[in-house]
């Protein structure tokens, strides 16, 4: 895997690219001198939590022929000061899914992404407590 960021401003935004050749902008919070033009890095690492996790489950509800209609993801995560690093400490992930879904088997899509194959999760396992809930619309 190989990432490149170029930087953009005589601040702190950057473009930034992978395998796909999509930017992606960075930036830091207005209170050190960013400018808002990008995401922060710590977003930037949930953003990757919930696609990680949403591409499990999509996956796995395929596989099972669970039809989805909609998805949406909302994550609300606290992060606490630990030594010189400000660390994600709790995470919680709500997915709201549309379609005719078995409940069951949406439940155990959730838990197998988030405590067998979402390698971005194991990451964050490692400092956060991870929690979700989920419903169907």
């Amino acid at each position: 895997m190989e990432i490149n960021l170029t930087r953009v401003d005589q601040d702190y935004h950057f473009e930034a690219r992978g395998a796909a050749n999509v930017a992606i902008n960075i930036d830091a919070n207005p209170e050190i001198g960013g400018h808002n033009e990008g995401a922060r890095p710590m977003e930037l690492m949930l953003m990757g939590l919930g696609g990680c996790s949403a591409i499990d489950i999509i996956s796995i509800l395929k596989k099972q022929r669970q039809p989805i209609d909609s998805f949406d993801i909302n994550i609300k995560a606290e992060r606490q000061k630990v030594q010189e690093f400000n660390l994600f400490s709790t995470i919680h992930i709500h997915f709201k899914l549309g379609g005719q879904l078995d409940e069951d088997k949406v439940r155990r899509a959730i838990e197998l992404s988030l405590e067998k194959y979402c390698s971005v999760a194991a990451i964050l396992y490692k400092t956060a407590t991870i929690k979700h809930s989920f419903e169907i619309v």
